[in-house]
């Protein structure tokens, strides 16, 4: 099971999370002391009438209340009328081409290039006066002359505004808070410590906030029932639980969510999400602004360098990378590996440099996975690469459950039937449940680096050393899920996992990996002259052979004593890849703490390619040295996305 590259790829686009933007904080000049007094006499004066109409006999949830602005789904609408968003891509990314700009431009909870992604019939485009026509019809009006605007009693429009102190964000959102000005809404800009803004009792997770700024994280498998479903709202009643800041309860996008993250079947899925999105659009309780960028760079006459949103791994074609007279290409990263053991290392470094040497399994191009050389192809429900069977269980089997969780099925306990009902097991009646069967395929002809054939043993070792649980596994969560394993032949296997575990990326998260069980060991030490197959698990992180010079299936190879650790990694073609002998003969990875001098390397020659992780910050003279033809540049809408998360209800007014 290729445990490691999944977590790999998920390390940057899997877990849902919340990011700040790494730059140095500037004091923004706000005028707090007068206008938080000012706002708080405007809620005051709406909230007051609400107050006396709350029984205080009968229990009221928090948080029921609508916020006396943003409560109305016309004001929310306007914001979004009212939000230039080239305009706000321009000031952060203003050296990117207009086509580039217009790229980043997000419309829902979704990337543009993502295949789920669904156009809402409302998408808000720049427009001023439908913006002011909502307001006036929502009851605020701009008198004459004035700049800002006010209800009926004279409470003027305003709203505070929260994010980090990031520079980055504190440059688009003084744009935000211009165009909100022309609209007239007032904006009061707080920007606070992340520390207290993603704390875990402060800021987002207590829903402090009226309008709020951040990015998520996006993924091939979106998952957005966390982000949006109804029972994702944080109130004190619950801890504080879930990722619904804004207090979002829309049933139909709920439950749209909530059944396109259940099923395994592509279409249904992307229905579902199209419901879901067209709500969300609707009733515009969080404004999607734009992706953050994602750069990479390459010499000026690099040949064979492929980039697209979502794919952090551009070493998925490494065998075709090439410069024109050069025999060696050498590719600049800021960071050393650990450890080429991908069983227990992923961070981005490691898994760029085991990508040379094991190769990519699949790519994700534009948040979609498709089977790279190594594989036959992904084996999902529609091809018939897997078989979503119905099973009987019994009491003792052991299963998932609704919550979840691995148990041994007992009396009392809930799970969920083959209808994807939740039911209780009366400790006899067997019940119905879904089981998973992944079939998946090496390619064939696949050898190792030094000509012997990868064999079904190889298979079964990468599995038994993954599942050990003295390897020192990054995890076993796919381990610990899998029922039994079938090897078919020496390029197929089959698992099948536990009944009720509908795991969304089953066609990547099952496919075999192998370990080259017959090479020898010659480093000294224990196992020298023993084969890696006769090495228990709890050794191998130690030996160098895996750690340091691994044998792969790869493009490239890697020799023991080829590791200068501080300073490089040298890699050779490999004669015996399944796709031909490399273009390029040597790959040098140079470890260059320096993001500055790494940039300035490239420019002058002296490194080929550099990646996004040395790349933030350096977007703008990457793209002057672009214009003067020294480099080319990739810039990509990374999966990364700024939004404005609107505070659709407050606390319960204090009684008196």
């Amino acid at each position: 099971m290729l445990k490691s590259k999944k977590w790999a790829l998920l390390a940057g686009l899997m877990i849902i999370s919340m990011v700040v933007a790494a730059c140095q904080p500037q004091n923004v000049n706000v005028p707090v002391t007068v206008v938080v007094k000012e706002t708080q006499i405007a809620v005051q004066t709406v909230v007051s009438t609400v107050e006396v109409m709350l029984p205080t006999e009968t229990p009221v949830p928090s948080y029921t209340t609508p916020h006396p602005i943003l409560g109305d789904v016309r004001v929310r609408q306007a914001i979004a009328f009212c939000t230039n968003k080239p305009e706000l891509i321009a000031s952060v990314y203003g050296f990117l081409t207009p086509e580039q700009q217009a790229s980043l431009v997000m419309d829902t909870f979704v990337p543009t290039s993502h295949w789920i992604y669904h156009k809402p019939t409302e998408s808000y485009s720049f427009d001023v006066a439908k913006g002011g026509a909502l307001l006036d019809d929502a009851g605020w009006k701009l008198a004459e002359g004035a700049t800002y605007r006010a209800d009926a009693n004279g409470n003027q429009l305003t709203l505070k505004f929260s994010t980090t102190t990031a520079q980055f964000r504190q440059t688009w959102a003084a744009v935000f808070e211009a165009q909100m000005k022309a609209c007239g809404i007032r904006i009061l800009r707080f920007h606070v410590p992340a520390a207290w803004w993603f704390g875990d009792t402060t800021g987002l997770s207590h829903r402090d906030f009226e309008l709020g700024a951040f990015a998520w994280v996006g993924q091939a498998d979106p998952a957005s029932a966390s982000l949006y479903g109804c029972d994702q709202i944080p109130r004190p009643e619950n801890g504080w639980a879930g990722q619904n800041y804004m207090g979002w309860c829309n049933e139909a996008a709920s439950s749209a969510l909530k059944q396109g993250d259940a099923t395994l079947v592509r279409q249904d899925r992307i229905d579902k999400y199209a419901t879901a999105q067209e709500e969300f659009s609707k009733d515009m309780p969080s404004l999607p602004l734009f992706n953050r960028l994602d750069t990479t760079a390459t010499a000026a006459d690099f040949v064979g360098y492929q980039s697209a949103p979502a794919e952090q791994y551009p070493m998925f074609n490494a065998w075709e990378w090439e410069r024109p007279g050069k025999v060696t290409i050498v590719v600049g990263l800021s960071q050393e590996p650990a450890s080429l053991y991908w069983v227990v290392e992923n961070a981005y470094v490691a898994v760029v440099a085991s990508s040379f040497i094991y190769g990519r399994a699949y790519t994700s191009l534009n948040y979609d996975f498709k089977a790279n050389v190594y594989y036959k192809d992904l084996p999902t429900i529609e091809n018939g690469g897997t078989k979503l069977n119905t099973v009987e269980v019994k009491a003792g089997d052991k299963v998932v459950d609704a919550g979840g969780n691995i148990v041994t099925l007992d009396k009392g306990m809930k799970v969920k039937d083959a209808d994807g009902n939740e039911v209780e097991f009366d400790g006899s009646t067997p019940i119905k449940m879904q089981q998973l069967a992944v079939t998946g395929s090496f390619a064939d002809g696949l050898k190792w680096s030094d000509g012997t054939p990868v064999t079904k043993d190889d298979i079964k070792l990468s599995d038994d050393i993954q599942c050990d649980k003295d390897s020192g596994a990054i995890n076993f969560i796919l381990c610990d899920h899998t029922a039994s394993r079938e090897y078919v032949n020496d390029t197929t296997e089959t698992y099948t996992l536990l009944p009720g575990y509908l795991d969304p990326t089953y066609f990547i998260d099952y496919l075999p990996g192998a370990f080259p069980g017959h090479r020898v060991i010659e480093s000294e030490g224990t196992y020298k002259g023993k084969t890696l197959a006769e090495v228990p698990a709890k050794d191998w992180a130690t030996l160098p052979e895996v750690s340091e010079c691994p044998m792969g299936y790869g493009p490239y190879t890697i020799a023991c004593g080829d590791w200068v650790k501080g300073q490089s990694l040298t890699l050779q073609a490999n004669p015996n890849f399944i796709m031909g002998e490399p273009k390029t003969k040597t790959i040098v990875i140079q470890i260059v703490q320096d993001t500055n001098q790494l940039l300035a390397q490239l420019v002058s020659g002296d490194v080929d390619v550099i990646l996004s992780e040395t790349t933030p910050g350096e977007e703008k003279p990457l793209a002057d040295a672009q214009t003067a033809g020294t480099v080319k540049a990739y810039f990509e809408a990374g999966a990364t996305w700024e939004h404005i998360d609107m505070q659709l209800y407050v606390p319960l007014p204090t009684s008196k």
